[in-house]
C-alpha cells in the first residue's frame, strides 16, 4: 500500500540544510520504528552536501513512514516549511500537521506528545523553551538573551502574552494549516511572528486565544551552530518593521469589523 492510501495521526515536517551528517548517524532511526502513526515530510532547502540523497535512503528504508520533497533552490526556513505543508496537505492523509526543526532540539517523542493537547477548541499548540523544575533546557546565554530580547518585541507587536513564539515546534489541525500556510512570508526565520499575527487576522484576538495553547517543554537541547547567518542580525530588524506593519494593519481591521 502506498503512503498515499494510508491515513495518519500527525505529519511531521522537518526542513533540512545540509544535514547530512546527522542523518548517517541514524538520528531518525529510533522514533520512525515505533508503532505511531507518523508521517515525517523532510524538504531539503538546496542543501549543498549529500543531505537529499540521506533522506532518499530513509524514504526507502521506511516507504510509509518517511517522504523526502527538495525545493529548486534555497529559499530559508519560512518557505521551505510552508512548501512542505501545503505538499503533504495536497498529497497526504492525516489530521494534524506540525514542524519541527532538523537538529532534533525538541525530540520527535516530545513533539508528538503535543498531539495530546489538540482538541475540544484548540487547533494550535506550541513548545515553549521555559525554565521550570523537571525540565532541561540548555541554550548558549548569548543566545538565550538575546532570544529574549527579541520575544519581548514580537510579544508587544503581536499584543500577545507568548513567552515563546520562536521555538520550532509548533502543531496544527490540518484545517488550520490550510488557511495559514497559503501565502509566502516576509521573513526567513521570523515567520512564526507571522503566523500568530495570521491566526488572530483569522479569529479575531479574543477568539484566538482560545485556540492556540503554549506548551512548556521538558526538555530542548540546543544541538550546536544556528543555520541563521550572522549577517541576517541586521535584516532582522528590517523583518520586525514589516512584520509590525502587517500586524498594526491586522489589528485595525478586527477593530473596524467588531
Amino acid at each position: 500500500m502506498g503512503v498515499s492510501n494510508l491515513s495518519y495521526k500527525v505529519c511531521i515536517v522537518i526542513p533540512c540544510y545540509n544535514e547530512a551528517k546527522e542523518l548517517k548517524n541514524n538520528v531518525y532511526d529510533n522514533f520512525i520504528v515505533k508503532d505511531t502513526d507518523s508521517l515525517i515530510c523532510f524538504i531539503d532547502d538546496g542543501s549543498s552536501d549529500d543531505t537529499y540523497s540521506e533522506l532518499q535512503n530513509l524514504e526507502k528504508k521506511y516507504p510509509n513512514k518517511v517522504i523526502s520533497y527538495k525545493n529548486k533552490k534555497n529559499l530559508g526556513k519560512a518557505e521551505s516549511v510552508r512548501n512542505g505543508i501545503n505538499y503533504a496537505i495536497t498529497n497526504f492523509n492525516f489530521k494534524l500537521i506540525g514542524y519541527l526543526d532538523a537538529d532534533l532540539a525538541t525530540s520527535l517523542e516530545e513533539f508528538y506528545s503535543l498531539t495530546n493537547y489538540i482538541k475540544g477548541n484548540i487547533s494550535f499548540v506550541f513548545g515553549s523553551r521555559i525554565m521550570k523544575i523537571g525540565s532541561t533546557i540548555e541554550r548558549k546565554n548569548s543566545r538565550f538573551f538575546i532570544g529574549r530580547f527579541i520575544a519581548t518585541i514580537i510579544s508587544r507587536i503581536l499584543d500577545l502574552k507568548v513567552y515563546d513564539t520562536q521555538c520550532g515546534c509548533k502543531l496544527f489541525t490540518k484545517e488550520l494549516a490550510l488557511q495559514i500556510f497559503t501565502k509566502p512570508f516576509i521573513s526567513r526565520w521570523l515567520f512564526d511572528v507571522e503566523i500568530f499575527n495570521r491566526i488572530v487576522t483569522l479569529y479575531g484576538k479574543e477568539k484566538a486565544l482560545t485556540k492556540m495553547l503554549e506548551i512548556p517543554l521538558s526538555r530542548w537541547v540546543d544541538k550546536g551552530d544556528s543555520k541563521v547567518k550572522t549577517s541576517y542580525f541586521f535584516q532582522l530588524w528590517l523583518d520586525l518593521y514589516k512584520i509590525n506593519k502587517i500586524c498594526k494593519a491586522s489589528l485595525k481591521v478586527n477593530k473596524l469589523e467588531k
